[in-house]
C-alpha cells in the first residue's frame, strides 16, 4: 500500500473513485450535447441523424428507444441531461456524485464539498425550468463548474492514497469518452462517403475535436483538418490532456502509487491490465491503427479498459474479511 500505517478503506476508496468518475461523466456528457447545440447552428440543413451519435456513444441505445423512441433533439437532452431515472445523465452523475461525497466528507476537503453541492442545486433548478433558450449557456456553466471542481480538488485535497483513487477514476472515464466519440465518428456521424473531404466533413470533425476540447490544441498542433492527425490528437498524444494516451499514463502512474510498486513491477491484476495497456499505447503508431482499422483498435481498447474497471474492482473495492494475522484474505490489493 501507498500508506501502510492508514490504508484507505475499500468504502472509502470506491466512494471517492465513482465521485471522480460521475463529476468527469456529467461534464462530457454537458459538453457533447452542447457541441450538437452549436453544430445545428453550423450546418445549413441539420441531418436528422444528428442526435443519434449522442445515444450512440452511452452504450445505451436500447435503454433510450424503450423510454423515447424517436431520437430527436429534444428527447436526446432530456434523456442525456434531466432524466432521474437513466443513471448516465448529467443529473443522475451529479446526484451520484454528491451522494460518494456524502459518505467521505470526512476525506475529502469542505471547499470540494461545497462546489460539488453547487453543482448539484445548479441542475437541480435547470430541471424545473424551461430547456430551450439559454440551453447552451447552462451547459457551459455546468462544465466550467465541473472543471472548478476538479481544480479545487488539486488544490485542497492532499496528493495521497485517496487522491490517487480519484484521479484514476477521471483518467479512467475520460479515456474511455474519448475512445467511444472517436468510434461513433467512423460509424454514425458520417455514414456517407460523399461527405468525405467537403466542407460539411471538416465541421463534423471539427465537432469531434470541440467533444473533447481538443479544436484549439488541434489547430496549434496540426493546423488542417486532416482524420489521421485527429487519430494522432485523440488516441496517441502524449501531451493533450484528453488523449487516450495521457489518460492512461496518468491512471497507471496513480495505480502504481496506490499499491506502492514501481512502474517497472507488478502485482494485483489491475495493476497488470493497466501495465499491458500503456505499453500497447506506447508502443502503437498512428500508421498501425490505420492499418488494423480504426473501430477494431478503439473497440480492443475500450474491451480492455473495461477489464481494469474490473481488475480494480477485485484488488481494491471488494471487501475482505481479515485472517487471525492481520491480513486481507484472497487475492488482490489489501484494502
Amino acid at each position: 500500500m501507498a500508506n501502510e500505517d492508514y490504508p484507505l478503506l475499500s468504502r472509502v476508496a470506491d466512494s471517492v473513485y465513482w465521485m471522480a468518475r460521475y463529476i468527469e461523466r456529467a461534464e462530457n456528457v454537458a459538453r457533447f450535447i452542447d457541441v450538437n447545440l452549436q453544430l445545428q447552428l453550423d450546418l445549413p440543413l441539420a441531418p436528422a441523424h444528428q442526435w443519434q451519435p449522442l445515444i450512440e456513444t452511452t452504450g445505451d441505445t436500447e435503454y433510450f428507444q424503450k423510454s423515447y423512441g424517436l431520437m430527436n433533439e429534444c428527447n436526446v437532452i432530456q434523456f442525456l441531461a434531466f432524466d432521474e431515472e437513466y443513471p448516465n445523465s448529467i443529473y443522475s452523475c451529479v446526484r451520484a456524485a454528491r451522494e460518494n461525497a456524502r459518505s467521505i466528507r470526512e476525506t475529502i476537503s469542505s471547499e470540494m464539498w461545497e462546489q460539488l453541492n453547487s453543482i448539484y442545486l445548479q441542475i437541480q433548478r435547470q430541471r424545473s425550468m424551461p430547456r430551450v433558450e439559454g440551453l447552451s449557456e447552462v451547459l457551459w456553466s455546468l462544465r466550467m463548474a465541473c472543471h472548478m471542481f476538479q481544480g479545487v480538488t488539486d488544490a485542497t485535497m492532499s496528493h495521497n492514497e485517496a487522491w490517487h483513487f480519484l484521479r484514476l477514476g477521471r483518467m479512467i472515464e475520460r479515456a474511455d469518452k474519448t475512445s467511444r466519440i472517436l468510434d461513433v465518428k467512423y460509424f454514425i456521424l458520417l455514414p456517407s462517403l460523399a461527405g468525405v473531404d467537403t466542407p460539411y466533413d471538416d465541421l463534423l470533425w471539427s465537432a469531434v475535436l470541440k467533444s473533447v476540447s481538443g479544436f484549439e490544441m488541434y489547430r496549434k498542433k496540426h493546423g488542417r483538418i486532416a482524420p489521421r492527425n485527429i487519430v494522432d490528437l485523440m488516441v496517441m498524444d502524449r501531451e493533450f490532456p484528453r488523449s487516450i494516451r495521457f489518460c492512461i499514463i496518468r491512471a497507471n502512474e496513480s495505480v502504481h502509487a496506490i499499491t506502492g510498486t514501481s512502474l517497472a513491477s507488478t502485482e494485483g491484476t489491475s495493476e497488470k491490465l493497466m501495465d499491458s495497456l500503456a505499453v500497447e499505447l506506447n508502443t502503437a503508431t498512428v500508421d498501425m491503427i490505420v492499418r488494423e482499422g480504426l473501430h477494431e483498435y478503439l473497440d480492443r481498447l475500450q474491451s480492455k479498459m473495461n477489464a481494469v474497471g474490473d481488475g480494480l474492482h477485485q484488488d481494491f473495492f471488494v471487501w475482505r474479511p481479515l485472517d487471525k494475522m492481520g491480513q486481507v484474505q484472497g487475492a488482490g490489493a489489501g484494502h
